[in-house]
């Protein structure tokens, strides 16, 4: 397996799959999972040609399970580490969820001269949690009720999202998909704990408002009309107001974890984007 070692001291896993030569897409995934969300995307886009990496965020997957630095700062430094080492330029940034927040503090922060576009997918920034300048966020209490869920039964509870509100399961008429479910719990138990419970602060708290001011670079928003986890009137509806050069792409009654249920839509217009 692939380690880079932070200059902490952390080693962050990744792949790298592809010609060394080809336009690389780097993929940051979702809190509590791993590079292994991506399969759908990765397989694909290496059909297609191209350079495709993805890495686990520490503490998840199977990086360090180190006990400090579950903070944004740190996600986009590893991510820097990694991109860094692989010396990769002209590459396109995709994050869902949690790594839509990485990728965004990576770009703006690091990733000068080495990144050609953005997408963000079901994306926390620009702040999930409501406060005084942030009126229509998330209370408090919906993510000490993460916390609390980790803390009493992470085993159950990591059941209870993927077959309800992260793929939308919960929805009257839909259809659960057992291998799903059971991939997200698997890709959760193999993190740690700890650094889980501290991402909670990390995804919900960290405010990307500036970040998004700084980038320069063409980037798409993609946000399903029926994310129950990361609500698109404050997230995706917002955050395009604050981008350069954005592009918002709505998805009528997809989920949150829509590219994994609805990957041939999303791995179709990530190609477009793309090459475009």
């Amino acid at each position: 397996m692939s380690y880079v070692t932070t200059a902490d001291g952390v080693e962050i896993f990744y792949k790298d799959w592809g010609p060394k030569t080809a336009q690389p897409i780097v993929f940051h995934h979702g809190w509590p999972l791993s590079a292994d969300d991506w399969d759908a995307q990765m397989i694909y886009f290496l059909n297609q040609g191209f350079r495709v990496i993805a890495h686990d965020r520490r503490g998840h997957g199977r990086s360090s399970q180190v006990s400090d630095g579950h903070d944004m700062d740190h996600y986009a430094a590893d991510a820097a580490a990694v991109t860094t080492h692989l010396d990769l330029r002209n590459a396109i940034h995709v994050g869902h969820s949690t790594g839509g927040g990485e990728a965004t503090h990576y770009v703006a922060r690091h990733g000068k001269g080495r990144v050609a576009k953005l997408v963000l997918i079901g994306a926390v920034p620009p702040i999930m949690l409501k406060t005084a300048s942030n009126p229509g966020g998330l209370p408090i209490e919906v993510f000490d009720g993460f916390r609390a869920g980790i803390a009493k039964d992470r085993a159950q509870y990591y059941l209870d999202i993927p077959s309800g509100p992260f793929y939308g399961f919960n929805r009257p008429g839909a259809k659960p998909i057992q291998g799903v479910i059971e991939n997200w719990w698997r890709q959760g138990m193999m993190g740690s704990s700890k650094a889980h419970y501290d991402g909670v602060k990390a995804f919900s708290e960290t405010d990307f408002t500036e970040d998004l001011k700084i980038i320069d670079v063409p980037t798409l928003l993609m946000h399903g009309s029926d994310d129950q986890v990361v609500p698109i009137a404050d997230s995706a509806m917002i955050g395009i107001k604050l981008l350069k050069h954005g592009t918002l792409k709505v998805y009528e009654g997809f989920p949150h974890g829509m590219a994994t249920t609805h990957a041939d839509v999303i791995n179709h217009d990530l190609l477009a984007f793309i090459t475009r």
